[in-house]
């Protein structure tokens, strides 16, 4: 690419993109003064691509230089602004998060786990269902009536000994000689 017709100017619609074979490597001129020339260069194109080159370095230090100048100025404006870098920041996630949420990924994954969450709680109220139902069945069973029957037996004993003014229990091996020390009840 012929640097002398490349466009440099900063308002160009063009600016910031390089071509592929441009890159930004700054040549050390000592070490090019000591290579020998390319086989086939003459003197005079040898020193003709010397002064280009040193033209391109320092044009390349010149835009270094005008870039260094425009970010400082756009750090002031953004500074006059109120924008800081957490502002531009949170404009950066804001912004990501708005791509992620619009993109086909997000939406399947979102609808699988609407489904999947929809399918559990259906097993659960299902499976609900079934522990109330056979807590149910087991209320109703013989073993349980008998249980509920021992209980309400106890409590009564418990009741009327504390009418009678008495707050011991019946001892539990049955002997009534010794009774339970005195406790203050729930």
């Amino acid at each position: 690419m012929d640097s002398a017709g490349q466009d440099i100017s900063l308002n160009s619609p063009n600016k910031g993109l390089l071509s592929d074979s441009m890159t930004d490597v700054p040549v050390d001129t000592a070490v090019a003064a000591q290579t020998p020339a390319v086989e086939g260069l003459s003197e005079a194109e040898e020193e003709e691509l010397r002064a280009e080159l040193a033209k391109v370095e320092e044009e390349i230090v010149t835009l270094r230089q005008v870039l260094a100048a425009k970010e400082r100025h756009c750090g002031e404006l953004k500074r006059k602004l109120g924008l800081s870098a957490l502002e531009g920041l949170k404009q950066n996630l804001s912004k990501s998060w708005h791509d992620v949420q619009v993109s086909n990924a997000y939406k399947k994954t979102q609808e699988t786990l609407s489904q999947a969450g929809q399918k559990t709680s259906a097993a659960l109220s299902t499976m609900g269902s079934a522990i109330s139902r056979k807590l149910g069945d087991m209320r109703n069973s013989a073993t349980f009536k008998s249980f509920e029957d021992r209980v309400g037996t106890i409590k009564s004993k418990v009741v009327s000994g504390r009418e009678n003014g008495s707050d011991n229990l019946p001892s539990p091996t049955g002997s009534g000689d010794k009774p339970l020390p005195d406790h203050t009840p729930f």
